[in-house]
């Protein structure tokens, strides 16, 4: 939640040199799709890192503590550092150990701190599965995201977990998160991120409702002064036992359309075994849609076209299926698990997409 010790007075002195310290400056980064106001900056020759998390417990009792938010005061966005590294770990605590299952987890960035959490608004910086019963560590590129990473921010972190301390199945997770910033000259800078779609979770299979009805187009603004966009997303599949064991076990192309040009990868990962954290129990080391257990995700960035009338359109789709093991369907059929069509949450979940994606604008 504060900067290292060791560099905190360099910092503050170059804050004072440029006049960029205080939570109520322009230069300390504006809200998302903002472009920040400031002058060329200066590039800082010391390394600084800023610990937002250090053993923050994330657990389910009788306290809620699936989110958890911390205020974290980041340099301003005008001190232009050439690479930007999140270091990420997770620990299992001292007495009860680490939650046995994999739990789908994130880390956001949230706009609206105070409200209530049903009313947060979140943006999505990272994602991950926690692993069976160990504790797990990456290093994540964040560069690209510093105008979100500027100035005082509230951090959330999310694990899906249902266990804490005294339950038999573990006491939940450790979590420690810092920002390493690196001196360096940037290719590009990017002065402006924008939510495209926020994270959701459409269904996938069901014919009544198709991808597009779920994740309608948007039509966002070109922040002013971008050169050139990119989108940066996250895309993992849930759900098994149905027809062609969708949407965890199998493989299908996702598309962006935008401005009239398709941007389509195959979301599917097959180096569990040797990229997830090692020693766990489970199934860890299967292909999963996009994800392992004990691993960070990785996002799929990619440039997309700058448009000259400043405004982008982007709509997103995935690859045609009916899935034939679903309640309601009139032929109950290609249930992979040997289960019937009814959902139970187990052997047998709703196929589903977990998205979120970014525009990114840079200089």
């Amino acid at each position: 939640m504060s900067v290292d010790t060791s560099q905190r007075a360099a910092w503050l002195l170059v804050c004072l040199l440029a006049t960029a310290c205080g939570d109520d400056d322009a230069s300390s980064g504006g809200d998302a799709g903002e472009t920040p106001q400031s002058d060329a900056g200066s590039a800082p020759t010391e390394p600084l890192t800023v610990v937002a998390m250090d053993g923050e417990h994330v657990h389910f009792t009788v306290e809620n503590r699936r989110r958890v938010n911390v205020e974290v005061d980041f340099p301003p966005l005008d001190q232009r550092y050439g690479e930007v590294i999140m270091h990420f770990a997770l620990r299992c605590p001292p007495e009860g150990g680490c939650d046995w299952w994999d739990r789908r987890g994130a880390l956001m960035i949230v706009e609206n701190p105070g409200v209530p959490e049903e009313e947060e608004q979140r943006i999505e910086i990272s994602r991950f599965v926690t692993p069976y019963r160990v504790g797990a560590a990456w290093d994540v590129d964040v560069t690209d995201l510093r105008p979100l990473l500027s100035g005082r921010r509230t951090l959330q972190v999310f694990i899906d977990t249902w266990v804490g301390p005294g339950h038999a199945n573990g006491a939940g997770w450790l979590v420690d998160v810092s920002f390493e910033h690196r001196p360096g000259v940037l290719e590009r800078r990017a002065i402006a991120v924008v939510p495209v779609f926020r994270s959701q979770q459409p269904v996938y299979g069901d014919p009544a409702r198709s991808i597009p009805s779920q994740v309608p187009p948007v039509t966002l603004d070109v922040p002013a002064g971008a050169s050139a966009l990119a989108i940066r997303s996250f895309i993992t599949g849930h759900g098994q036992g149905n027809a062609e064991n969708c949407a965890e076990f199998c493989p299908r192309d996702h598309t962006f359309s935008v401005e009239g040009q398709a941007f389509t990868r195959n979301v599917w990962r097959d180096d569990c075994a040797t990229t997830a954290a090692p020693g766990q129990a489970g199934t860890y080391t299967y292909p999963r849609a996009g994800w392992c257990p004990g691993a960070v995700t990785h996002d799929w960035s990619f440039d997309v076209p700058l448009p000259s009338d400043g405004t982008v359109d982007v709509g997103y789709d995935v690859a045609t299926y009916e899935n034939s093991c679903r309640p309601g369907v009139a032929v109950c059929s290609g249930c992979t698990l040997g289960t019937g069509c009814e959902y139970d949450g187990g052997a047998h979940a709703e196929p589903h997409y977990d998205l979120s994606a970014l525009l990114i604008a840079y200089e």
